[in-house]
């Protein structure tokens, strides 16, 4: 047998299912669950993780030091006594805050609907619970109206997902990153122990009372600058200088068996099965259960994939450079629609494409087999990893139901396991695995990211015209380049002398390419630098001529998709600026893998509500003139951002020109190489 038919025999489907439920015991809540960001549980899981390492015959097993925020959550129960005095108890769930009773403290309650500015009208919150629905799915997220809440005076919010989240049930309750001051605190009820609290509330605004009283017992902890660990086991290789790592995080919610405890166990599932074949591989290969990625930084867009971050910016910086790919894990116990997807950088979808040709296909797990994706999103560790100049790709787990109804509650458990998708998984990844390890060189495609680009350039002038003409030169040396790397690969081309040395030189130029090209909007989507200010302009331009017909409404809407300027329709300028300049003035270490990424910004909050003022108006002269002064302001706003856009088209073209340079050299050293 070969060498992929010995993994597949060797692979141990139960033990990884095994490990997956073991990793439940430890908890920061005895009912719930968590396993958050530098808490004892985690600390716990982590040990178990290192131990389990030795045990399948890892080397070099050991805790990479890092530093993040922690939060334990300890404890969150509330207790109502109805009008027929009897006594209702809910569990809570938590978002990474701080708050703690010592023991049961009364509180008055208030519902406020959802939290927005207008809902607190006529209400004095003082000291009290407020009762939130949300969904910060389809609407926004939780820090705005925490926050919100937290500026009026609130003791803590009580957020209840009406759709979007937790939809299985309607005890479900929630935890997402909380994107915020650790100081505005919150909790997560469920639909059904809400409805009682709303029927109550009902009862009490017969009476003209625009509360009630509860009871609340809560354990909510986080810390700055915390130490926490990433556990790390290797395989060595001949070359161990060059690597090849598999990640997964073993924090979680509640139980996490499938986000992300699975994940783990089945990375080293794959790690085991090759140990037991006594595979010895060309690079080594690295194994590498990661901290904190569902939270760990406070008062940060980017409190997620901290653990990730800081592994490779901070422990391991010697990492990129050295690893030719990173296989991130996430939810892999679940099929998540009859198509499976592998979730990858450009620069890897083309080798990634071959090598699917070469698997079977699973009819019982993905009967439509596997497609690959472009570009990897922000919703996981790999793009902390890919940014740091190691191209990675996850195994695609946002597709189908499962996000909207089990993600992130108590019901993320075994009874949506599926060991087929499972298994597939373990041979899929554990083939990939020997095929890169079988790789000469980083199977690197630029062509793709510059034809994706080319793709986002609309062609209106002299300046786009440069950067396409360049993006034309690119596209073409990237694939011609790519040709020469993919023979090299296949055993068609003599492997060059200096094969170490274009090794290196392919990550370093990746590098550069994420730091040139990968930038982030205002809803965390991976974009090109020009593509911000692009949509920004044409929407300035529609709102402008809805605004000269008289269309309010429709110019509104326009000014809803500019950055972050939907927050300006609902809450008070106070929560739309701590939210924009947390972003744009904090230092990079608060930002991580966020830090740099979104470079313009319109603030455009007194705008928003001058028209919506504006928009009550009947047709009046007053109304007249100050639509003619928003179009000034419109128009102002338009010229703002076609001068970013011009700067960006520059930026971009540079950029361009500096990776044809790039790749030319590396060209140029394959050709003398051979």
């Amino acid at each position: 047998m070969n060498w992929e038919e010995q993994l597949k025999e060797a692979l141990d489907i139960r033990a990884s299912y095994d490990l997956a439920k073991k990793m439940e015991g430890p908890r920061t809540n005895p009912v719930l669950g968590y396993r958050t960001a530098g808490s004892a549980a985690e600390r716990e899981t982590g040990e178990l993780l290192l131990k389990e390492m030795e045990r399948i015959g890892l080397k070099d097993v050991r805790k990479e030091r890092i530093r993040l925020d922690s939060w334990e959550f300890r404890k969150g129960i509330m207790r109502f006594w109805d009008e027929d005095s009897l006594c209702h108890q809910f569990q809570l769930g938590a978002y990474q805050t701080e708050f703690h009773t010592n023991g049961f403290q009364k509180y008055p309650v208030v519902y406020v609907g959802k939290g927005t500015e207008k809902d607190y009208e006529g209400l004095d919150v003082s000291g009290c619970l407020v009762l939130v629905e949300m969904n910060q799915r389809e609407e926004w997220w939780i820090n705005f109206p925490v926050y919100q809440a937290h500026l009026k005076g609130a003791a803590a919010v009580l957020a209840v997902q009406e759709g979007g989240y937790g939809e299985i049930s309607s005890h479900a309750l929630n935890a997402q990153d909380i994107a915020g001051p650790a100081d505005a605190p919150a909790f997560s009820i469920s639909q059904a122990d809400a409805a009682v609290l709303k029927k109550a509330f009902s009862a009490a605004g017969e009476r003209g009372e625009q509360c009630i009283f509860a009871e609340m017992d809560a354990e909510s902890f986080v810390r700055r600058d915390q130490e926490a660990f990433n556990i790390v086991g290797t395989i060595p290789g001949k070359h161990p200088e060059e690597m090849i790592l598999l990640s997964a995080h073993y924090d979680s919610y509640f139980s996490g068996f499938q986000d992300d405890n699975a994940a783990v166990a089945m990375m080293l599932g794959i790690a085991a099965g090759l140990v037991k074949i006594g595979y010895r591989p060309e690079r080594t290969l690295v194994f590498c259960a990661m901290a904190g990625e569902e939270w760990g930084c406070v008062n940060s867009k980017y409190d997620w994939s901290v653990g990730a971050y800081e592994q490779v910016f901070t422990a391991r910086p010697d990492w990129p450079g050295k690893v030719i790919a990173d296989l991130n894990f996430e939810l892999p116990a679940h099929g998540h629609g009859l198509r499976d997807g592998i979730r990858s950088t450009y620069e890897y979808a083309g080798f990634f494409e071959e090598f699917l040709k070469t698997v079977p296909a699973d009819p019982e797990a993905f009967p439509e087999g596997v497609e690959v994706l472009t570009p990897i999103e922000t919703w996981s560790d790999d793009f902390s990893i890919a940014i740091s100049g190691i191209p990675s790709a996850v195994n695609d787990f946002s597709a189908g139901p499962f996000m909207e109804t089990h993600y992130h509650s108590q019901f993320d458990n075994e009874d949506f396991y599926d060991e087929a998708v499972y298994r597939f998984h373990h041979e899929l990844y554990g083939r990939l695995v020997l095929a890169l390890d079988g790789l000469k060189l980083p199977p690197m495609d630029f062509s793709r990211v510059f034809s994706a680009v080319k793709e986002s350039v609309r062609t209106e002038g002299e300046q786009e015209s440069v950067l396409l003409s360049r993006l034309e030169e690119a596209e073409n040396l990237g694939r011609e380049l790519y040709r020469q790397i993919r023979r090299i690969n296949q055993g068609e081309g003599k492997t060059p002398g200096d094969r170490e040395g274009i090794f290196r030189e392919l990550l370093k130029l990746f590098k550069k390419e994420q730091d040139y090209f990968v930038r982030l909007d205002w809803q965390d989507c991976v974009l090109f630098p020009h593509e911000a200010a692009a949509r920004n302009l044409c929407h300035f331009r529609k709102a402008a001529a809805c605004l000269e017909k008289g269309e309010v409404s429709a110019a509104l809407d326009c000014l809803y998709e500019i950055d972050n300027n939907s927050y300006a329709f609902l809450f008070e300028e106070a929560v739309f600026t701590y939210f924009t300049d947390y972003v744009l003035n904090q230092p990079k270490e608060r930002l991580r893998w966020g830090a740099g990424r979104i470079v313009h910004h319109e603030n455009l909050y007194a705008l928003v509500r001058r028209l919506r003022n504006c928009e009550k108006e009947n047709g009046t002269a007053w109304r007249e003139s100050l639509l003619s002064e928003e179009i000034r302001l419109l128009k102002e706003a338009e010229g703002r951002q076609a001068a970013f856009y011009r700067d960006d088209l520059r930026y971009m073209t540079e950029s361009v020109e500096k990776m044809i340079r790039g790749m030319k050299e590396i060209r140029e050293r394959i050709r003398d190489g051979q």
